[in-house]
């Protein structure tokens, strides 16, 4: 079988450079979303070594001809992680076709570059919001091969007992899907409601909401108030604040042993 590596390194030729589509390079560079660097270039923006470029599959190269969107170089962003606290009723969407407001609302006046949600919350849900422009960082932590905890403070209508905490964790198929927790507990308890700490390391669609749910209990609310070893804290809702050079290598999965 031919090696997929042009050449022989022993002998002094070059191994062959990767090439990558012209929207995913776009994206990388942090300058934009893939979808929004696939418009553009079909919106006839992007130029690579001065020709037009209509195809967001086109193959360049890292050190290829330079690429220019509207005229202007490309040149990768600096590198922006940020946390915000999520209010209720704010959609995780750079837009929304029903004119709902989204969480880009908080942050348009902000004067920060382009930013990626990494994850999702849910209409309805609150809390811990990481977005960012570094879409490796972000691969990371929701690749769920990485399994990183995320952490959620759950108001349930009702009394949940130990059967239904240890029906959390054994798991339900819901569909085709087979749901579960890492960890729940009671938090606290009232005369009709209940506060619960839920721990995944997954995150499937509604995952938390729908369990409960085929348990029998309705979520009140629903808040994230850790991923990793990174929390919450006191950061008010609607407001965000730049992660430090420590937090973001705390989450890098990249490196993480």
């Amino acid at each position: 079988m031919r090696s997929p590596i042009s050449g022989n390194t022993r002998t002094g030729q070059k191994t062959a450079v990767p090439r990558h589509g012209l929207a995913r390079v776009l994206s990388k560079a942090g300058v934009c979303s893939r979808s929004q660097a696939e418009q553009w270039i079909r919106e006839g923006r992007v130029s690579v070594a001065g020709r037009v470029v209509s195809d967001p599959h086109f193959p360049v190269r890292p050190d290829g001809p330079p690429i220019t969107v509207d005229g202007k170089r490309l040149a990768s962003a600096e590198k922006v992680h940020v946390m915000f606290n999520k209010p209720r009723g704010l959609v995780v969407s750079a837009s929304d076709e029903h004119g709902r407001d989204t969480v880009y609302t908080a942050l348009a006046a902000a004067g920060l570059p382009w930013l990626g949600p990494v994850g999702r919350l849910d209409k309805a849900s609150e809390g811990l919001l990481l977005l960012s422009n570094d879409t490796t960082w972000a691969a990371g932590i929701t690749d769920p091969a990485t399994h990183l905890d995320k952490t959620y403070h759950v108001q349930v209508a009702g009394q949940p007992d130990a059967v239904a905490l240890a029906a959390m964790h054994a798991g339900i198929a819901d569909g085709d899907e087979w749901l579960k927790v890492r960890c729940a507990s009671v938090l606290r308890q009232g005369e009709k409601n209940a506060w619960l700490e839920v721990v995944l390391d997954e995150g499937r669609n509604r995952h938390i909401r729908r369990l409960l749910a085929a348990l029998g209990f309705d979520v009140l609310r629903l808040i994230r108030v850790a991923i990793g070893s990174l929390p919450l804290g006191d950061l008010p809702k609607n407001q965000w604040r730049r992660l430090s050079a420590a937090e973001v290598a705390m989450l890098d999965r990249r490196h993480a042993k």
